[in-house]
């Protein structure tokens, strides 16, 4: 019901939205940082895109699949992914395709920091990260340190 409130929003008219470099919402989850570029209201639930950072030697928040579609974007060092059952390893300008119920996970296993752009589609990922219950709580409460 909630996904298609947000996917009946054809008819909102949006006003264009410049992000300057550094802004946006973040959620500081101590060894990842996910900064939210547009989301919701902006996109009319139409797609979500954020940043996300990852120290050297971070685990991402394990294997889990989700309903809407993701494309990874690395812009910066290098990160290993997993999607179905295998971790493909994309430097800088590599790009991955992630569909719906796939099961997904990333990793920095690298010694500097490496970051990705997400676009999700349809819109609505953020709602997920808020709050006490969310996911950017429950990954500050974690120990995110690759075990070696």
């Amino acid at each position: 019901m909630e996904e298609e409130k947000l996917l009946d929003r054809s008819d909102d008219i949006r006003e264009p939205v410049v992000v300057p470099a550094g802004q946006g919402r973040t959620y500081d989850m101590r060894r990842i940082q996910a900064v939210f570029k547009a989301d919701g209201e902006e996109t009319a639930g139409r797609y979500s895109i954020s940043e996300w950072w990852l120290e050297p030697g971070t685990r991402g928040p394990g294997t889990h699949a989700h309903s809407d579609d993701h494309v990874f974007y690395v812009i910066e060092g290098a990160l290993n992914f997993m999607i179905g059952d295998r971790w493909s390893r994309l430097e800088k300008g590599g790009y991955a395709i992630i569909p719906g119920g796939t099961p997904h996970d990333f990793e920095n296993r690298e010694t500097v920091r490496s970051g990705f752009i997400s676009l999700n589609t349809p819109g609505g990922f953020e709602e997920r990260m808020a709050g006490t219950d969310g996911i950017a709580a429950a990954l500050a409460a974690e120990d995110l340190r690759l075990k070696t």
